[in-house]
């Protein structure tokens, strides 16, 4: 069973401590959720899960496998998938071909990638938007484009970051069976949002960020019920003994304020190469890490 095991991790830019001795879990057949006020530092953990920012301090393993130093895109072929808070979908590329892309990628793994493509469009519900450039569909189709993309490399550990966003409430109600779907097929699914009726009703496990540091790991209502954590988002001192008050629901902001990872040496917006057969970003606006 997949495991991902984030271990005592640091990641400072200059002054500024990010992510302080961090130290999650992720596993296989669970929704694991990630959330915390603006700036917490989850999608800098999320960038260093993905290999897209070196921690300063701490390591990350995968089944036991110490992942820290190993490149982004053999992580991909290790089975680690991610979409990013910031769209990065292939603009000029079809919804289709965005998808057959990843498919495309790992063709060693999908014996037939073409198969693969329509059934992943069948399965996330975009048939409607198939021969539709990915630049012309609404953010929340958009959104479910990256996931299709997503799951083309078949991940055992899926990484999906402020994926509900842009979507209307059927649509997510609909996103978060799939997501109990997906993570009962035998997947680690690790999800970062800000909705969080969504988390509470999917999540089996919830880990807290608050400026850098973990302040609680539970279930949700364990998480719902903590007192930092209600201090935290709701700025309260302590937790009713009743538990949270119908009107007091942990709320967020729809956006989130981190510091993003520096530019790759030589990579910029444009700048997209295929090295061993996996598609790479040379930078975090263009393209998609899968």
């Amino acid at each position: 069973m997949t495991r991902l095991e984030v271990q005592d991790v640091t990641v400072r830019f200059g002054g500024v401590t990010a992510v302080n001795e961090a130290t999650i879990t992720a596993d296989g057949g669970q929704v694991t959720a990630l959330i915390g006020p603006n700036g917490a530092g989850k999608t800098t953990l999320f960038n260093v899960i993905t290999g897209l920012q070196k921690p300063t301090a701490g390591r990350v393993f995968l089944n036991g496998n110490d992942i820290t130093h190993t490149p982004t895109h053999r992580r991909a072929r290790h089975g680690i998938a991610r979409t990013f808070q910031r769209l990065e979908a292939f603009g000029s590329l079809t919804v289709e071909e965005n998808i057959r892309v990843a498919a495309d990628a790992i063709r060693s793994k999908n014996a037939k990638p073409a198969r693969v493509t329509r059934e992943l469009i069948g399965r996330i519900g975009l048939e409607r938007y198939a021969g539709t450039r990915a630049d012309a569909v609404p953010t929340g189709v958009a959104r479910l484009v990256e996931l299709a993309r997503a799951l083309a490399i078949d991940p055992a550990l899926l990484l999906l970051d402020e994926p509900s966003s842009g979507l209307s409430e059927a649509e997510t109600e609909t996103f978060g069976d799939l997501l109990r779907d997906l993570a009962a097929q035998g997947r680690a699914v690790l999800i970062v949002e800000h909705d969080m009726p969504l988390i509470m009703r999917v999540s089996d496990r919830i880990h807290v960020l608050d400026r850098g540091i973990l302040i609680a790991t539970g279930t949700p209502a364990e998480v719902q019920a903590d007192p930092l954590v209600r201090k935290a988002y709701l700025g309260e001192d302590e937790a009713p003994e009743a538990g949270p008050a119908p009107d007091a629901t942990l709320v967020m902001p729809a956006v989130d304020e981190e510091l993003p990872p520096p530019l790759p040496k030589g990579g910029g917006p444009e700048s997209v190469e295929r090295e061993n057969g996996v598609l790479e970003s040379g930078g975090p606006e263009s393209g998609s890490w899968f």
